[in-house]
Parts: C-alpha cells; sequence; structure tokens
C-alpha cells in the first residue's frame, strides 16, 4: 500500500501564516486591562441570519406598506443593536492577570489560573477563554479548542483555570490565549488575543520502573585508600538495612520517606554507616543510564534524581555538558532536573 504524505490546505497555511504575524505585532504581558483598540467584533452565523431576516422583512413592509411589519423589523434591529453595544462592552475594561505555573514534568496537562477583575458596577456573563494553538489545528483540522466559561461579578473578580500539553521537556512560553463572549444574543462574537510573557519548565518524564540507584563513587581525597562501593548501592553514609543491624541505627525519617517506594517490608529500611560517609559519594552519570537513547538517559536519571531525594541522600549529577556538584535539598533536586530538561 502506497504511503500519503499529509500537506496542510493551502487555507490552513494561509491561516497560520495570518495568525502567526498576528501574534508577533502583540507584545509579550502578565497583566493586560482591554480597552477598545484591543477588543473586536463580528457577526456569528446566528446574526448573519438575523441581518438577512431582518432585512427580508423591511422588503416586504415596504412592498405590502405593513405598519405591523415596520413595528417588528425596527424592534428586531434595535434589539440587535443593543446586544451588540451589550457584548462589546462585556470583555472591554476588563483587567486578566496571569498566575504563573509551577514547573511540571513532560507528558503533563500544564494548569495555569487567570484572575479576572471587573471594575464595573454590572455583571459580565458568558466569558470564555482558551489556548490559541496553531499547531493543533494544522494536525487536526476539526479539532475544537477546549473553553472555559465564568462570570465575573461587579466589582469583583474571577479565577478561570486553562491548561495544555507542551510538546516535550525544555522552557516553554505559555501558547496565546484568546477571551471572547456572545452575550447576551449570541448574534456577535466580541473577542481579544492576549500573548503571556510567563514560562513554564517541563522536566523529562521520570521512568515507570527504574534500575536501583548506581554505586558510590570514591571522595577526590580518598581515593588512593577507598574501595568502590557495592552494586548494593553504599554511599554518602547510607546503606540498606541488614538483619542485625541495630535499630539505633536505622534513619527512622529516610525510612518514612521511601516507604511509598520500597512497600511494608525492610528493604525501604536505612542505616549510618560512618566508615563509608567519609569515602563515598552518590553520582548519577548519564554513562550509567544505560544504551539508550538520550530521552530515555534522561529520563532514568530523572527517576533517579527523584529517588535520591527522597531517601535524602547526597547526590551529584553528570551530563555531557553539564555537572552538577554533589548536594542536597529541595534547591539541589530542582537545580539537577533544571539541568536535565535543558540538557
Amino acid at each position: 500500500m502506497a504511503a500519503f504524505a499529509f500537506f496542510p490546505h493551502p487555507a490552513l497555511r494561509l491561516r497560520r501564516r495570518l495568525q502567526r504575524w498576528f501574534e508577533a505585532r502583540l507584545p509579550l504581558t502578565d497583566n493586560v486591562t482591554l480597552t477598545q483598540r484591543t477588543v473586536y467584533i463580528l457577526p456569528t452565523r446566528a446574526g448573519l441570519m438575523l441581518f438577512v431576516t431582518v432585512l427580508v422583512l423591511l422588503v416586504a413592509s415596504i412592498n405590502y406598506q405593513l405598519n405591523l411589519g415596520y413595528l417588528l423589523t425596527f424592534l428586531l434591529a434595535g434589539t440587535t443593536l443593543v446586544g451588540m453595544h451589550v457584548c462589546h462592552g462585556t470583555l472591554r475594561g476588563l483587567a486578566m492577570n496571569l498566575i504563573a505555573p509551577p514547573a511540571q514534568h513532560a507528558g503533563a496537562t500544564i494548569a495555569f489560573y487567570i484572575k479576572l477583575t471587573n471594575p464595573w458596577r454590572s455583571v459580565r456573563h458568558g466569558i470564555g477563554l482558551s489556548v490559541m494553538d496553531p499547531q493543533a489545528v494544522a494536525a487536526r483540522p476539526s479539532a475544537k479548542p477546549q473553553w472555559a466559561w465564568t462570570d465575573v461579578p461587579a466589582q469583583g473578580s474571577s479565577v478561570v483555570q486553562v491548561a495544555f500539553s507542551p510538546a516535550g521537556r525544555g522552557l516553554h512560553r505559555l501558547p496565546t490565549l484568546t477571551a471572547e463572549t456572545r452575550f447576551p444574543l449570541g448574534t456577535f462574537r466580541v473577542w481579544t488575543v492576549w500573548r503571556p510573557a510567563a514560562q513554564v519548565m517541563v522536566y523529562p518524564a521520570p521512568e515507570a520502573s527504574p534500575p536501583p540507584l548506581p554505586p558510590g563513587e570514591p571522595r577526590v581525597q580518598g581515593a588512593g585508600t577507598a574501595a568502590r562501593a557495592q552494586s548494593s548501592g553504599e554511599f554518602d553514609g547510607v546503606r540498606g538495612y541488614r538483619r542485625g543491624d541495630p535499630l539505633k541505627h536505622v534513619l527512622w525519617k529516610k525510612a518514612a520517606k521511601a516507604h511509598d517506594l520500597a512497600g511494608a517490608d525492610n528493604s525501604g529500611l536505612v542505616v549510618r554507616d560512618t566508615q563509608q560517609a567519609q569515602r563515598q559519594e552518590l553520582w548519577l552519570d548519564v554513562r550509567q543510564a544505560g544504551s539508550l537513547d538520550l530521552e530515555h538517559q534522561l529520563s532514568r536519571l530523572c527517576a533517579w534524581v527523584l529517588l535520591a531525594d527522597r531517601l535524602g541522600l547526597q547526590y551529584g549529577l553528570r551530563l555531557p555538558a553539564q555537572e552538577v556538584h554533589p548536594g542536597g535539598g529541595e534547591a539541589h533536586k530542582r537545580r539537577c532536573l533544571e539541568a536535565l530538561a535543558t540538557c
């Protein structure tokens, strides 16, 4: 069977070019107040049908001299004009503030929050926010954006959650957003486009079932007399529990952190090894992550970093173009994960 390549329709390519050109003209900001220059309005299909209906009624009323026809025609026309004014005013003057999301792992949906503030004394109804994703539109022309709808109270605020899925690991700018409303009649669509300046760090996805941590390495100052650690993972003054070890040497805090990883048996218990503490240190090296491709190696290193942090160990990270010296704590873990994300 012959293979057919997918080529976007010329209309879709033109749409993507116009959208990129339009977005490039917008400033990058995390706080925006909508004005008359940044709010756009066009009639919907229902609005066009209503216009045709009013036009037919007007022609029929003129042709047959129907007074009630004139009344109905101008009543519909006036209602449409009032609806257009109300619809445009629903977005005009609204303030939108972005709450930047925390870092996430690849493959997860990143959710972030937008605070809508209404300084006016009237309630704003039916406001929706969504992500503008031209790549999804190009890959799936029939795909529809996911909208989050809310009402903003008078002189109050409302928080809306918007989510998107980044392409992969690394530092990503938040996607372009759009807000729209069709309140009150649905005959007009009022919308705006917003480019946030915030960025989100996407870590590699941790391996689901990683192998045990690699063995420790001799410290530089003790390289002449220290032997390499065995494959049981004895490093940094901590080793696995052995039958007969005194309970006073068990590190109960680290055992509690490792309980979820090791289950209910003694395999999650660790004890202090004071002699080993001065001789060995744990290095998570990309060369020890197996003969896999780079993404699988980074995924395994990510799982090892999370495991070592849960056990409260001191560990370092070696990558092809970067090295993070051994350390511990939340800041050290974040520094290692960021190094993996930008490798």
